[in-house]
């Protein structure tokens, strides 16, 4: 037996991943409420959160052991991902991860002060050959951003940073534009760096994805406990079809985005030529979903879920203003297109070759 051939098809959690998805679960439920996120809405960033998660090792881990890091597997980092979206934490630990990830495979060295997170690293995660300016999630906060430039993978430093753009997720965004920064560090060029830019922007589409699947399951939740203690004619409105179909709808987007991310997640790092699709089109599904459902579970609550008070009316902002954050989501519908088409035009060469 193909000693993946299980593993293809199985994607459930050892106990070791058990452990560590209810420790970042009672992390986040302890440190980050809704009036956390709401008391930090102006920056996108909360320092003292982030200090905290940091300590517990969640930007080590993502890294290789030769790097200095815990060696995590994709798989691992979904989890953290799901807490990350399910308790809208202000910090930019996907960013950051995917950022080090890069520099780990780039070779980069003196890792430590961005393994450990006290140096924090973003990145572009725009699709295509990119020069000239650009929006990016953590530019007003990052003390270093990687982006593409042409065939060059380049390190910019600004000082100040960037000032901080109003956007629909509340993240820490800003204009920045390579040709501006007074620190500018050519990475690696070429075929293979732009190869690696590439895996780094397929593993923050998979880590968006699951974060985006932990704010669904859990604006689900928000919306089911309000409609079970709502009446009409004396029954709950939970009981009314108009309501439990949406909320089963909601819980199959979640089964479906979770099963979809984790076997992106194991495809990208043990057979990554395999399924080169799923990363993207794990993010597609949950980008395309999130905001139906989180807008379904604002109108169960009616006018309480409109109001800028309510923790559903948070959840709808950062469901549709997350996914934009990585630019148009057509780019990446066509990226997967392309990637199909190209694997399929390769499959069949091979098996007239063969014949």
């Amino acid at each position: 037996m193909d000693r993946y051939e299980l593993r293809r098809e199985d994607y459930s959690l050892s106990e070791d991943q058990l452990d560590l998805q209810n420790a970042y679960a009672k992390f986040f439920e302890t440190h980050c409420t809704i009036e956390t996120v709401h008391a930090n809405e102006a920056d996108g960033f909360d320092r003292a959160l982030w200090e905290r998660l940091c300590a517990t090792g969640a930007t080590t881990m993502a890294l290789p052991e030769e790097a200095g890091g815990d060696g995590a597997t994709l798989v691992d980092l979904t989890l953290v991902a799901e807490e990350v979206g399910r308790y809208l934490a202000p910090v930019p630990w996907i960013d950051h991860v995917c950022a080090a990830r890069l520099l780990a495979r780039l070779d980069i060295d003196e890792l430590g002060v961005i393994a450990s997170g006290k140096h924090i690293v973003g990145l572009d995660p725009h699709l295509g050959d990119r020069t000239g300016r650009r929006l990016t999630p953590t530019a007003s906060i990052a003390d270093d951003l990687i982006v593409r430039d042409g065939d060059d993978v380049v390190l910019l430093t600004f000082d100040p940073a960037p000032e901080r753009v109003e956007n629909l997720g509340k993240l820490p965004m800003a204009w920045v534009d390579p040709a501006d920064a007074p620190h500018r560090t050519v990475l690696a060029s070429g075929p293979t760096a732009i190869a690696e830019w590439g895996r780094a922007l397929d593993e923050w589409r998979l880590l968006t994805a699951s974060a985006l699947v932990g704010l669904v399951e859990q604006t689900m939740r928000i919306a089911a406990e309000f409609a079970k203690t709502r009446y009409t004619l004396g029954v709950p409105i939970s009981s009314l079809q108009g309501i439990s179909h949406p909320l089963a709808n909601m819980a199959i987007v979640v089964e479906g985005g979770r099963a979809l991310a984790r076997k992106a997640a194991w495809f990208l790092e043990n057979e990554p030529d395999v399924r080169p699709e799923l990363p993207g089109a794990a993010f597609v599904f949950m980008a395309e979903e999130a905001p139906r459902a989180a807008t379904m579970a604002v109108q169960v609550q009616g006018g309480l879920g409109v109001s800028t008070e309510a923790a559903a009316s948070s959840y709808l902002v950062r469901a549709r203003g997350w996914p934009l954050a990585g630019g148009d989501l057509s780019d990446t519908t066509r990226h997967v297109a392309r990637v199909v088409a190209q694997k399929r035009s390769a499959s069949a060469d091979a098996a007239l070759a063969a014949v």
